[in-house]
């Protein structure tokens, strides 16, 4: 294995951070195919290399790239969403079933709104809302 990068013990610029990042890619692609990280303990020259360049680079990104935080959806949302789908219901009509307006059931999908435990018996008993799921995530 050639080494790359050994002169370097920091990354300072996003040119060298991405040929880096692509170096470590490649190792590890081809690390991975040829059985250097079959074993979980594995203590060899490539995890040494994708160790050390793999610190560096989540350095610099730590220190300079700015990463968006993921937004992750409920998995009560998601619920009522799978059981609209399957019932092939829209927004509209499964606000009317829930007996709630249609602008209170949008900010309950978009997490900007709590649900009252009315809704959850309604969810649980119209869209068949698992009640272990509506008792964790409501």
């Amino acid at each position: 294995m050639e080494k790359q990068f050994k002169s370097i013990v920091e990354i300072k610029d996003h040119e060298i951070y991405d040929k880096a990042k692509a170096y470590l890619n490649s190792l590890i692609d081809y690390a991975t195919v040829n059985g250097y990280l079959s074993n979980p303990e594995a203590d060899n020259e490539y995890t040494h290399e994708i160790g050390r360049i793999g610190v560096m680079c989540a350095d610099y990104e730590s220190m300079c790239i700015n990463y968006k935080h993921l937004k992750v959806k409920s998995p009560l949302i998601v619920s009522i969403e799978k059981e609209m789908r399957k019932k092939e219901l829209n927004q509209r009509q499964t606000a009317e079933l829930l007996e709630v307006k249609e602008n209170t059931l949008s900010q309950i999908l978009s997490g900007k709104r709590n649900m009252s435990m009315k809704l959850a018996k309604r969810l649980y008993k119209t869209l068949n809302i698992d009640p272990k799921t509506i008792i964790e995530f409501a």
